[in-house]
């Protein structure tokens, strides 16, 4: 993995760095498949509510530090990718629940796997602890792999959807 770039750095100490081409995985033409085989109504029905940066913020059970570690986890969980889906695991619908201990500021991560015999199980849920813990106010992350409710094609957000060309 490359070093990451330093904005403030001389453009002639700037390098070029090439970013691998992913190609369209055979998860995406099974996504893609079973998309075109539901009909227009069912989708619209079983469509869960999404949940938004506002949607977030109305709970009034939490403080504003949790509110701002929690901002800064889905962030950092953005930056890890499906293997199989060229989508981040949070826009993916993986991301269960994220919560944040007031007096200690742990994070709680509970997430799913698009599949229970998906090959990277323990490295993906290793990378999304390694990614929360590098958060400087995160002291500690613990990330929970769970299969229920299991993981659905509609769980994802509707920008995600649109990428991968399912709607």
């Amino acid at each position: 993995m490359s070093e990451p770039q330093d904005d403030n750095a001389p453009a002639a100490e700037k390098k070029h760095v090439e970013l691998p081409v992913i190609n369209t995985p055979a998860k995406v033409e099974q996504l893609r498949q079973e998309a075109a085989a539901e009909e227009p109504s069912s989708a619209s029905a079983s469509k869960p509510a999404q949940t938004t940066l506002v949607s977030r913020f109305v709970d009034q059970n939490k403080t504003p530090q949790q509110k701002a570690i929690e901002e800064k986890v889905i962030d950092a969980i953005r930056l890890v990718y499906d293997p199989e889906i060229p989508v981040n695991i949070y826009d993916l619908g993986l991301i269960y629940a994220i919560s944040v201990d007031p007096q200690s500021s742990r994070v709680k991560v509970k997430m799913t796997l698009t599949a229970p015999a998906c090959p990277v199980a323990g490295s993906l849920v290793a990378e999304v602890e390694a990614r929360v813990e590098s958060i400087p106010e995160v002291p500690e992350a613990e990330v929970e792999l769970v299969w229920d409710p299991p993981w659905s094609r509609e769980m994802m957000s509707e920008a995600a959807q649109l990428e991968l060309g399912l709607m």
